[in-house]
Parts: structure tokens; sequence; C-alpha cells
């Protein structure tokens, strides 16, 4: 079971996270998690640009250094990207000492591709309060306001693409996965989400 909206009461207990970016303007935060991945990422990147939408990219560093080329499309085509660790680590399940030395070799691929970024994101969201203290002087450690679902096998398309339109406001930062799990709904979603609210006026802005 997840929230596909994140509650206030999450929000209270991580008040240093970022959650969402409140604004009086028509603005959404797409972000995409676990990239790059062939075919997968550049059916996001082709998509985001058809709809000339900006998005951050919170990319496993394993997966920079087996598809450099790829994420360095991601940075060609303006978009932003973040540190999700090098092997997609769980935080609660990792010692700090490990965890933070896996986030640093996430840090070293990225920055190979001359590309400093303070965005974090924890794997599954999970992450010990003292890993967080680690970071955060140094980071913004970026969760979510709308979780879309698309990772799970246990919802249609269909239903990933109406619960994300259901909760998604001005400010949401919105999170899907360029993944090879969620690429069937995804794939299905994305562009559906993306022609919804551009019909309604709003921007797809980066982090």
């Amino acid at each position: 079971m997840f929230l596909h909206k994140t509650n206030f009461l999450m929000r209270a207990l991580y008040p240093n996270f970022v959650w969402r970016k409140p604004s009086d303007e028509k603005k959404i935060y797409l972000t995409f998690d676990d990239g790059p991945i062939p075919e997968v990422t550049e059916f996001v990147l082709e998509t985001l640009e058809k709809y000339q939408a900006n998005a951050t990219f919170f990319c496993i560093g394993d997966n920079i250094s087996k598809n450099s080329s790829i994420f360095q499309k991601i940075i060609n085509n303006g978009h932003s990207v973040g540190n999700h660790t090098f092997n997609h680590l769980r935080g609660w399940a990792s010692d700090d000492v490990t965890y933070l030395e896996n986030s640093v070799r996430c840090k070293t691929e990225i920055e190979k591709h001359g590309i400093e970024t303070k965005l974090f994101r924890p794997p599954y969201g999970r992450i010990k309060r003292s890993q967080a203290r680690s970071l955060l002087p140094n980071h913004e450690i970026v969760m979510w306001d709308v979780l879309t679902g698309d990772f799970s096998q246990d919802l249609s398309p269909e239903t990933v693409l109406h619960k994300t339109i259901k909760h998604t406001e001005a400010g949401s930062i919105v999170l899907f996965h360029d993944s090879i799990k969620a690429n069937k709904r995804m794939s299905y979603a994305l562009p559906r989400f993306l022609e919804h609210f551009s019909s309604q006026g709003f921007q797809f802005s980066k982090l």
C-alpha cells in the first residue's frame, strides 16, 4: 500500500524535506526516478520535448555509468538531475557510512559530466534521520507531493493516470519512474497527463 497524495503528517514529520513548491502560478514539477535506462528514458525525453516540458531526473549512479550517453542527453535537453545513490540503497536497511559513501559514488558519476547538483532523493523514500542530518547541510532532500504508482503491477495504466491527475495541483512535485518495471504504466500515463494539464495552461518546470 502507498499514498498517491502525501499527507500533512508526513510533511510535518520531515519539515526539512522538499515535498512541494507552493506557488500562485500554474506550475507542476515532474520528476523521474531510477534512470537512465535505454529506450525508457529516451521515450520520456521525447515526450517531454513534445510538450515543451522540463523535468528533474533522480538518477542511479550505476545507471549513469552504464548509460552515460543517455544521461548526457538529459542534460543537453535542459533538464535538471539529482542524486539517487549509486546502487538504489534503502536507507532504513543501510548503515550510515555505507549509505553516504554510496551517495558520494553517485555524485562522482554526475560530476564526470560537468554537473553539480544539490538535489537528492532517497530510494523508496526511506532514509534514517541520521543519514538525512549528514546530507542536509549540502543537499536538498526532495520527496514528492504526488506518487503516480506507475511501479505497481496491481494498478492498471488507466488507474495510474486517473489517480495522478486527481491529486496533482499547482506546485505539486509528481513522481514518475523511467524504469523497465514502470514502463507500461508510465508510457501510458505520462503523455496523457501532459496533454491534460497543458490544455489547462500549466507549465512543467524543473527543480
